[in-house]
């Protein structure tokens, strides 16, 4: 006869080993990483000797020498890309001036037209026929100054001004006096084309 204990016995084993499967335990080899293998130093062009002493003083002298030829290959560079820029900077500035001095030239070349218009307009009308062109003459030379304007350009002002050499040129003395010289009248108007003299005033001075 067979005992309790060993139909229990079975019926264990046959539960461990027909009836199910026991599941099976991850492998902690799974998840290792396998990295790639550096350069070697024969890749380097290196020899290294079998002395490891040797051996770590030859890679340090190595790559003091690699650090030191870095730091004078980006010394290099950083002087190469600060004479660009003052090149470049450079460049810029010869632009805006050749653009200046061109627009200087055309604006001087317009000078005489001005001179004509001032004159024309210091004449006092004596006919409607007259008054009318006087008009429009005004109104041509406004619109004319208005574009010269958006260029930096500028009449000098003059009369009543305390007379200035940089930009007052005096046709005739002051006479006798003392004080401060003023401008007293204005013979021929200057003008300044952002900030530049382009033509002194002509004028007359008096003391204050």
């Amino acid at each position: 006869m067979t005992s309790p204990e060993d139909n229990s016995f079975e019926q264990d084993g046959s539960a461990a080993d027909g009836g199910g499967q026991a599941p099976i335990a991850p492998d902690p080899l799974d998840d290792l990483v396998i990295l790639e293998a550096g350069p070697t130093a024969h890749d380097l062009g290196l020899e290294l000797p079998e002395d490891p002493d040797e051996a770590q003083a030859l890679l340090l002298r190595e790559l003091s020498e690699a650090r030191q030829e870095a730091g004078e290959q980006l010394e290099m560079l950083q002087r190469v890309a600060a004479d660009f820029d003052n090149y470049r900077r450079r460049v810029e500035r010869d632009q805006a001036e050749n653009v200046e001095r061109a627009s200087q030239r055309v604006i001087e070349s317009l000078l005489p037209t001005l001179d004509a218009f001032d004159a024309a307009t210091m004449f006092e009308p004596q006919t409607p026929s007259e008054e009318k062109t006087r008009e429009g003459m005004l109104s041509t030379r406004a619109q004319l100054l208005e574009t010269l304007t958006r260029e930096g350009f500028q009449p000098i002002p003059a009369v009543g001004e305390p007379f200035d050499p940089k930009v007052h040129e005096a046709v005739s003395g002051p006479g006798e006096g003392e004080g401060e010289l003023f401008v007293d009248a204005e013979l021929r108007r200057g003008y300044v084309m952002r900030g530049r003299v382009i033509r002194p005033s002509l004028v007359t001075v008096k003391h204050a």
